[in-house]
């Protein structure tokens, strides 16, 4: 992709922040978020991000151009509450009031979570785009699941009426040095504390940031009218037993893992990538890879 000027939402997230500053190497990156840490929206603007402050539960886009080329929306609620109304306004009415607003742009990117599948009773059961919905049971972010699925309704819906290609990426286990599960898990490998996990095995389909940042650009060329559904996860099925042994082996710990299954949980959530193989092509870096650039990274935390 030639230089382009795009807009990132969530920029002061994991996976957006990371990515933002993946891509202004190449491209025009504008940042959105509400930046409630400075130190956040301050590693965003020396990497040369350009931000502003904007809420999605009530958008203000007046200090933003109006010809950015590619929308990047990873801007989410994903609380710990049980306000089901302000989660779907956020991620669900958010995303309806971005996309008009730059309903210009060539292609947006939408950003869901494989949460929105109904839990399979197979852990080793590999979601496919087209399986059935439903709303997992997730005790530390309730909201999260029906609120993404109605977020996709809502993009599907302005695909159709602004007429602007849309993809929906359905995203698993992403990580890196800024976080994500396998990260959460090497914090605890490194404060010696146990690592409680859902079901035995719990297979993933882990994705480093480097990866999603070469993905995005892809997928964007994937967007359509209708819109396009497809898994954003990692090439490789991992069972978070595996990373957590490989990390506690890199930091020279023994660890400590508990089981404490989630009725209504989906017990894994690994990925048939099939089609987003076809459509970017295979990830760059191995799962031991990243998990060791993690390592290095937290453990100086």
């Amino acid at each position: 992709m030639s230089r382009k000027k795009l807009l990132v939402t969530g920029a002061s997230g994991q996976i957006a922040g990371a990515l933002a500053r993946n891509l202004v190497q190449k491209h025009e990156v504008w940042g959105i978020a509400r930046f409630g840490d400075a130190a956040k929206r301050r590693a965003c603007d020396e990497a040369g991000v350009i931000t502003r402050s904007v809420d999605l539960a009530e958008p203000d886009f007046g200090d933003l151009p109006d010809d950015f080329d590619h929308v990047l929306h990873l801007a989410v609620h994903q609380g710990a509450g049980a306000d089901w109304d302000y989660a779907v306004e956020v991620n669900a009415v958010g995303t309806g009031l971005l996309l008009a607003h730059f309903s210009s742009v060539r292609s947006a990117l939408v950003l869901s979570t494989t949460g929105v599948y109904r839990p399979h009773p197979d852990p080793w059961h590999r979601y496919v785009e087209t399986d059935p919905l439903g709303d997992p049971t997730s005790p530390s972010t309730p909201t999260y699941g029906v609120s993404k699925v109605s977020q996709e309704a809502v993009a599907r819906f302005c695909a159709r009426q602004f007429d602007i290609p849309v993809v929906i990426g359905r995203m698993n286990a992403s990580y890196g040095p800024g976080g994500g599960l396998p990260a959460k898990h090497i914090d605890r490998l490194i404060a010696g504390e146990t690592v409680v996990l859902r079901s035995d095995p719990a297979p993933y389909s882990p994705i480093y940031e480097d990866d999603i940042a070469d993905h995005a650009l892809a997928l964007l060329d994937a967007a359509a009218v209708p819109a396009t559904i497809v898994n954003f996860g990692g090439d490789e099925v991992v069972t978070a037993q595996q990373w957590i042994a490989y990390a506690a082996e890199l930091l020279g710990v023994e660890p400590k893992i508990d089981i404490v299954p989630i009725p209504g949980s989906q017990p894994g959530i690994a990925l048939d990538v099939t089609k987003r193989l076809s459509l970017t092509g295979p990830d760059k870096v191995h799962w031991k890879e990243g998990i060791r650039r993690t390592v290095e990274a937290r453990r100086k935390f």
